[in-house]
């Protein structure tokens, strides 16, 4: 379906968002607009999966649910889908609410580099999530994590680690990023 040539003639509302069938597209409702996004790559997936499975267990720990790529309501009329959403929810229904979220992560692609950066990073702050991370993927075959903290309306990044380093936070919870090790495994294959 080509979401650009939709004549809908009207704002869409969520009950119209949950309609649509994306058809290998991420696509976003904002303020009665939609964001409409190609298919992550394979290497964004393979990174999204294997970071939230390394955030698992902590927020296991401390009786929290990752999950991937869920519509995620920041208020009416705003339902984002991060890679990850780290929240205090149980598994029934197709929306998280933000209040039950304390951390959002995304993967930064080359192709919307600026909605996470700038756009999503203000919506995110706005709906009072605490903690916002970005994982880019810079160099190539690399990546740099960094984790954002909610302080008042807006994020400080609090640090950051690249290859050869590591990152302890400790707010939502503690968890260690090891970028290299991450890597290993996003690039693994069978023998």
């Amino acid at each position: 379906m080509d979401f650009a040539s939709i004549d809908h003639g009207r704002p869409w509302s969520e009950d119209d968002y949950l309609a649509l069938e994306p058809g290998g597209h991420r696509i976003e409702l904002f303020d009665g607009s939609l964001l409409v996004s190609p298919a992550p790559t394979k290497w964004h997936q393979r990174l999204s999966l294997v970071l939230a499975a390394a955030l698992d267990d902590a927020a296991a720990d401390v009786g929290l649910l990752v999950m991937e790529a869920v519509n995620l309501r920041l208020r009416t009329g705003r339902l984002m889908i991060p890679d990850i959403v780290v929240a205090d929810t149980d598994t029934d229904g197709g929306i998280v609410d933000a209040a039950e979220v304390v951390l959002v992560a995304e993967v930064i692609s080359p192709s919307n580099a600026g909605t996470d950066r700038v756009l999503k990073m203000q919506l995110y702050a706005d709906a009072g999530i605490a903690c916002y991370v970005l994982v880019e993927q810079e160099p190539p075959g690399a990546a740099t994590i960094r984790p954002h903290r909610l302080d008042g309306t807006h994020y400080v990044e609090d640090a950051a680690a690249g290859p050869g380093a590591t990152l302890t936070m400790t707010e939502p919870f503690t968890f260690t990023f090891d970028p290299d090790a991450l890597m290993r495994r996003v690039s693994r294959r069978r023998s």
